[in-house]
C-alpha cells in the first residue's frame, strides 16, 4: 500500500544554516508518527515545509500520490493537510465558535460555503475537543490549556486527511496532557493520520506508532517506539555523551 504522505530528500537552508538536510520518511492511513529530538533539531521547520508555509530547498513532497511540494499552502489544506501552531493566534474579536467557523469555510474541498453551515461544522468540532461549554466565549479570553483545544478545533474543521501537531501539549499539566491524548486517539479513530511534534516522551510514547527522531537537521532513527527510545544515539542526542 503506497503511503499517504511522503517526504523524499528534504532539504531547507537558511543562508549559510541547514535547518532539515536530506529527510526521507513516510505516513501510512490512519498512523500516528511522533517527531521528536532537541530544540533547533529542524521539527517544526520540517512541519513548515509539509504544510507549505516554507518552501524546501530541496526535495520533494508527495501526498495520496500527487507532488505538492510546489504548491501553496492554502492549496494543501484544501488537499486535506492541516496543521497546528506552537504559538496559538486566535482570530480577536470573534467568539470561539466563529474561530472554528473559519476553517470549516476554507478548509478540504472549499470547507462549507455557507455561514451558517460552517457554524453548525464548528459547533460540533469544538464538541468534539471538550470545548462546547466555550462555544460563545471571546477566544481571547481563553486560557492556555483551552485555547489549545481551540487550536485542534480550528484544524478539524477543515477536514483534514492529515493532521500535524506542533507541540500541542506544550505548558499543559499532566492531568490536562491525558485529556489531549484521548483527544488526539479519537481523531485518529476518525481515520485522520497524524504527526505530532512533542517534547513530552510520555505523551509521544503512548501515542506513537512510530516515532522519527531528528538532531541537527538530519533524521537519526525510525521506528517503533520502544526500538527508537531505546537507541543509544536519541538517549545521546538528547541527554549527551556519557562521560567516561
Amino acid at each position: 500500500m503506497s503511503p499517504l504522505l511522503e517526504a523524499r530528500g528534504l532539504t531547507r537552508r537558511f543562508a549559510g544554516l541547514v535547518a532539515v538536510n536530506d529527510v526521507s520518511f513516510t505516513l501510512n492511513s490512519g498512523e500516528i508518527l511522533g517527531f521528536i529530538g532537541p530544540n533547533g533539531a529542524g521539527k517544526t521547520t520540517l512541519i513548515s515545509l509539509l504544510s507549505g508555509t516554507l518552501a524546501p530547498t530541496s526535495g520533494e513532497i508527495w501526498f495520496d500520490a500527487h507532488r505538492i511540494d510546489r504548491m501553496a499552502a492554502f492549496r494543501r489544506a484544501r488537499l486535506g493537510i492541516g496543521r497546528t501552531f506552537q504559538i496559538m493566534k486566535p482570530f480577536p474579536g470573534l467568539s470561539a465558535l466563529d474561530n472554528v467557523a473559519v476553517g470549516a469555510l476554507f478548509g478540504r474541498g472549499a470547507g462549507q460555503s455557507k455561514l451558517k453551515l460552517a457554524r453548525e461544522s464548528a459547533r460540533e468540532c469544538l464538541e468534539f475537543v471538550g470545548m462546547g461549554k466555550h462555544a460563545d466565549h471571546y477566544a481571547e479570553d481563553l486560557g492556555g490549556p483551552d485555547r489549545k483545544r481551540l487550536e485542534l478545533a480550528k484544524v478539524l474543521a477543515m477536514q483534514p486527511r492529515v493532521l500535524l501537531c506542533d507541540e500541542v501539549m506544550a505548558g499543559l499539566n499532566l492531568v490536562e496532557i491525558d485529556e489531549v491524548i484521548r483527544v488526539i486517539r479519537k481523531v485518529r479513530d476518525t481515520g485522520i493520520s497524524i504527526i505530532v511534534i512533542e517534547h513530552v516522551i510520555k505523551a509521544i510514547r503512548d501515542l506513537s506508532d512510530r516515532i522519527m527522531v531528528l538532531h541537527h537537521g538530519e533524521k537519526i532513527a525510525d521506528g517503533t517506539p520502544g526500538a527508537v527510545l531505546g537507541d543509544s544515539r536519541v538517549i545521546e542526542a538528547y541527554l549527551g555523551k556519557k562521560r567516561s
